[in-house]
């Protein structure tokens, strides 16, 4: 064998063994990678969930129920004959603001490894549920502007003009208790988007207040 024979192959040899190596190397770069990066993920998850406090809570598990009360409230005009149209537009308009917004605190209060429903308080009179047993901050907190079951009965029965008018009434008050908590939100809370969800149904449901307003007028 040649001395450029024996260099050739000298030279084939290192080629291999450095493709090898960097081979092995890029390997393991690739596992510390995504070793890194589910972690990074794991911690982000569980920040989320650190980041919200009992104000966060008690606004998520009452606003559930209040939202779901102006539903059905909404459900009832709308199965009715003879009601205005624009009094028709507005629970349509009800409905498809808070119905995904139910759905965003459910999820929350899942992510937080919380109840859906609020704790049992002893007090089943839901229009004036005491909540002062120790929620940070919101000691006297409400569920402001529920209807009763004679109230939504009342609504149930009424009829044309008159149904309009009632739900209108009604569910001014029960924009009015629904601003109340989550103004408490705003200034209590923690969790950035319960507090974004707090400001918007303070904005969206003031200008609701004042449409309601104007309605009632023209009935």
């Amino acid at each position: 064998m040649n001395k450029k024979t024996l260099a050739a192959g000298v030279t084939a040899l290192a080629v291999v063994f450095t493709a090898a190596a960097c081979s092995d190397s890029d390997t393991g770069t690739t596992g510390t990678t995504g070793a890194t990066s589910s972690a990074t993920t794991s911690a982000t998850a569980a920040d989320e969930a650190a980041a919200h406090n009992d104000a966060d809570v008690m606004f998520a598990q009452m606003m559930i129920p209040h939202h779901s009360q102006a539903i059905e409230m909404s459900d009832m005009l709308l199965a009715k004959q003879d009601i205005p149209a624009e009094v028709s537009a507005l629970a349509e308009q009800i409905k498809a603001a808070q119905g995904p917004e139910i759905a965003q605190l459910e999820s929350w209060l899942n992510h937080w490894g919380e109840p859906a429903q609020m704790p049992e308080t002893g007090n089943n009179d839901m229009p004036g549920m005491d909540m002062d047993e120790g929620m940070d901050g919101m000691e006297d907190m409400q569920m402001e502007g529920m209807m009763s079951e004679e109230d939504m009965q009342a609504l149930s029965d009424a009829q044309g003009t008159d149904a309009a008018r009632l739900f209108l009434e009604q569910m001014i008050t029960h924009h009015e208790g629904a601003v109340e908590m989550a103004q408490t939100e705003i200034a209590e809370g923690q969790f950035p988007g319960a507090v974004e969800m707090a400001r918007t149904i303070v904005d969206t449901q003031q200008q609701e207040i004042e449409t309601m307003r104007e309605l009632l007028s023209t009935l």
